[in-house]
């Protein structure tokens, strides 16, 4: 009898925690086309307004979203998720962005967006603080998981914004974008990954080292090799030097266990460091002769390109999240360094494991990237995925087979982890902006009967349009 009551409550919650999502539908027809749109907003059930900023031509909404800790099971409780609106019109298409990480509660508008003149929705993905669960339960932390909460912000808001949606996201959001379609492929209309990496075995890792073998040109290679490996064989007076920025700053590291680890990580991310952010004509700002440049020129190249700060505790908290993903379900590079003696690396290149607080289990699936790769090959419709061709996170692509449709893989030239569509070759660049438009629901007669003629329908705006870039070396 006690089983059956508890049964009978928790399917009662249960019931009343899913129907939220639906309730926005019921709701909206009170909120008709005339009423403000922070109303239509605030009128779904579990949306509740942080702050509105003012931005000419839009209205930029920070928002809360109750969303269950389970998808599977809402009666485990819920949490606040953070999500912003950039509204233009609801008459325009919607596009669903994600970084995969923290949201920006500052105006942004992701490419497809300027291209199609568009709505925008970002949200932060999960366990990011604040959209963290409390006590946080890092078991409910996977990519159905985070897929099921695009899902249901995508159903709350559709009823407001009925056009198009697109779905984009760049590195890990762009990983997340492609999550987000294999698990709910009826929601989008269109998808625009941008330099998303696709670990499918995570143990067989020699794409990454073919890419740095010959990424760029050799005279470049040799210049940030030739640094990494004099930063190990100076190691003892570079790491006093560590130990003494780390006293000034109060960083501690007993997440990766100590600072001769931190030191060496950090050293060993320089050369991946340089190309995710960098372009071959930086090369000329890297020291061409590593073994005669002084212990400061050394230094400062590694912590402006890799950072010092970043293997802290301090550093690595906020990236808790992406890291537990990673020693989970995404997968994480490990590289070789031929051009560095092994008498002068001590640990190698650390997985994941070593980034996470140990209270913390970690049990990797090796199944969920090879169910995700097998997906998109087969299943791949109205996707679009940009690489940089310089970028070592494009080492591991996303690849089409035949059962793809009206889907395409293209390669910025020259680009790093920033590619764009914008920096494809002219062909490919006005291919991927009519099909953007045309999956949008926004492309012209003239762009449909001639895709050379398409371009963005919004202007470029400085300020709205501009990519920080956050210098770290995850994807």
């Amino acid at each position: 009898m006690r089983k059956a009551l508890r049964w009978l409550l928790a399917f009662t919650v249960l019931i009343g925690t899913l129907s939220t999502a639906g309730a926005a539908t019921a709701a909206e027809p009170e909120a008709t086309a005339t009423t403000d749109i922070k109303d239509r907003l605030l009128s779904v059930p579990g949306m509740s307004l942080i702050e509105e900023k003012p931005y000419p031509g839009y209205r930029f909404f920070v928002l809360n979203y109750t969303q269950p800790v389970d998808h599977r099971n809402p009666a485990k409780g819920t949490f606040q998720q953070r999500i912003t609106v950039l509204h233009k019109d609801v008459t325009r298409p919607m596009v669903f962005y994600t970084s995969g990480y923290n949201v920006s509660t500052t105006p942004s508008r992701r490419e497809p967006t300027q291209i199609v003149d568009g709505n925008q929705v970002s949200m932060e993905y999960r366990f990011f603080t604040p959209s963290r669960p409390a006590p946080a339960d890092w078991t409910k932390l996977d990519i159905w998981q985070a897929a099921s909460d695009q899902h249901r912000i995508f159903k709350a808001l559709k009823p407001i914004y009925g056009k198009k949606w697109l779905s984009t996201g760049g590195s890990k959001g762009g990983m997340t974008a492609t999550y987000y379609e294999r698990f709910y492929p009826r929601d989008m209309d269109g998808v625009v990954a941008y330099v998303a990496p696709n670990d499918v075995v995570n143990k067989e890792d020699s794409a990454y080292d073919e890419f740095f073998a010959s990424v760029g040109t050799k005279e470049c290679r040799d210049r940030l090799n030739g640094v990494q490996r004099e930063a190990l064989v100076r190691r003892e007076p570079l790491k006093q030097r560590y130990a003494d920025y780390a006293a000034e700053n109060g960083y501690t590291f007993d997440t990766v266990g100590s600072l001769d680890k931190a030191y060496e990580a950090t050293v060993l991310d320089y050369v991946w460091g340089f190309w995710q952010y960098s372009l071959l004509s930086d090369c000329d700002t890297i020291p061409a002769d590593a073994k005669n440049a002084t212990d400061d020129a050394i230094w400062d190249s590694i912590d402006t390109i890799a950072g010092f700060s970043f293997y802290t505790d301090q550093g690595l908290e906020p990236y808790t999240p992406y890291y537990y993903q990673a020693g989970t379900q995404l997968g994480a590079p490990t590289i070789v360094f031929p051009h560095i003696e092994r008498k002068y690396i001590r640990y190698g290149y650390l997985p994941p494991r070593y980034f996470v607080p140990r209270s913390i289990p970690m049990t990797f699936q090796p199944y969920a990237m090879r169910d995700i790769d097998r997906w998109v090959r087969h299943n791949a419709t109205r996707m679009l995925f940009v690489y940089g061709e310089n970028d070592p996170w494009g080492a591991e692509p996303f690849r089409l087979g035949k059962g793809a449709r009206d889907s395409y893989v293209l390669t910025a030239p020259g680009a790093n982890h920033g590619a764009r569509v914008s920096g494809l070759v002219d062909d490919e660049r006005a291919l991927a902006t009519a099909k953007i438009l045309k999956w949008a629901g926004v492309a012209s007669t003239t762009v449909q009967a001639d895709p050379k003629k398409a371009k963005p329908l919004a202007k470029y705006d400085a300020k709205l349009d501009r990519r920080t870039v956050e210098r770290t070396l995850r994807p």
